[in-house]
């Protein structure tokens, strides 16, 4: 499952020439020349290496960008993915952000497909930087656990899941057994799930297709996955990369919407996502990369706001600049252990580094 461009801090005491008069060489930020001491065209400095910038616009550090990203003397670099002049580590995503062309940035050549490509496996080489903990966020032991876990998970948190499947589990711990529940006392288990009946409906329906059709175990096959009540491709795909080790990616709300937000597809038909997204990546990393892909939706990369300004990947983001850029503002929207906070899982991995949940009822 836009990027606006910004520029490095203008050097104190700069003045445009009138109309008429010879611009003096283009100073750079803490009063040394610019590039060579060559004098401006037209009003802007010239770029490093000699060609004159487009329009006579372009300003040494301080302005607007000079051309190629070099760096102007004094020690700010020019906007070109770099640290702008006079700023600290708290706008370094920002900052670096600004100078990295991007698809659809005034002024840029539209991306090709093979640019594309190229930044999209970055993106997901730099993820697993972020989040090399990465890992499903609900609680299983064995392939029915996390079958009937991403059933319930439809229109609700992983958290809730995780909080309510315990007792679940504890009273019907196999297929067989849940086929011969009682529905009524499934639905109040997993009634803090929300949609209660229709889902007892559908992991029940699920568990008697198991026990009848396949011997009481999860079949590893996608077209056995999805005849099951309840389960789509999303859900199989789930089972079959944590349970089985069979690659899968998993489309889920977060996915399409970063997919989307980063120019990997145009498309909103989930089974078009994964296709175009499988095309992009080799196989052996789709069930990873579903992983880094959702972690980065769920603690930065939001729907309503996303914490641009905390975001490490910006300088490969071309929806740069949809949510809070100001890097303190930013940093109070992560969520989970980015924002200090209990992860959702009530049994993490143990590389984790953030807090376990806590149990159903005992919220802080």
């Amino acid at each position: 499952m836009t990027p606006p461009e910004e520029s490095a801090t203008a050097p104190r005491g700069a003045r445009a020439p009138k109309a008429g008069e010879t611009a003096e060489p283009a100073k750079a930020a803490g009063g040394s020349k610019a590039a060579g001491g060559t004098k401006a065209a037209g009003g802007g400095a010239k770029a490093a290496g000699g060609p004159k910038a487009a329009g006579g616009g372009s300003k040494a550090s301080g302005g607007a960008e000079a051309a190629g990203g070099s760096k102007a003397p004094g020690g700010s670099k020019a906007a070109g993915g770099s640290k702008a002049a006079g700023r600290g580590k708290a706008a370094e995503p920002a900052a670096k952000a600004a100078g990295t062309a991007r698809a659809g940035a005034r002024g840029a050549r539209p991306e090709s497909h093979l640019g594309m490509v190229r930044r999209a496996r970055k993106i997901n080489r730099e993820l697993a930087e972020v989040y090399p903990y990465a890992h499903p966020e609900l609680d299983f032991r064995n392939p029915f656990e996390l079958l009937v876990a991403t059933v319930l998970s439809a229109q609700t948190t992983d958290l809730r899941v995780n909080q309510t499947t315990p007792a679940l589990f504890a009273k019907y711990p196999t297929p067989e057994d849940l086929a011969a529940a009682v529905p009524e006392e499934v639905e109040e288990l997993i009634r803090p799930t929300g949609f209660f009946r229709a889902k007892t409906k559908s992991i029940m329906g699920l568990a008697a297709a198991l026990r009848d059709d396949f011997g009481g175990e999860v079949p590893g096959r996608l077209e056995d996955l999805v005849k099951l009540p309840g389960v789509g491709r999303k859900t199989a795909f789930v089972v079959l990369g944590n349970a089985f080790g069979v690659p899968g990616i998993t489309v889920d709300t977060h996915f399409m919407r970063l997919a989307r937000r980063w120019k990997w597809t145009e498309s909103d038909d989930p089974v078009k996502i994964e296709a175009e997204v499988a095309a992009i990546f080799p196989k052996s990393e789709w069930t990873m990369l579903s992983h880094r892909v959702i972690f980065h939706g769920r603690r930065i990369c939001h729907a309503r706001k996303p914490a641009c300004g905390a975001c490490p990947i910006t300088h490969l983001c071309p929806a740069y600049g949809e949510g809070e850029t100001d890097p303190e503002k930013a940093r109070k929207l992560l969520k989970y252990e980015k924002g200090g906070f209990p992860g959702q899982r009530l049994n993490p991995p143990p590389d984790y580094p953030g807090r376990p949940a806590p149990p159903l009822g005992a919220e802080e």
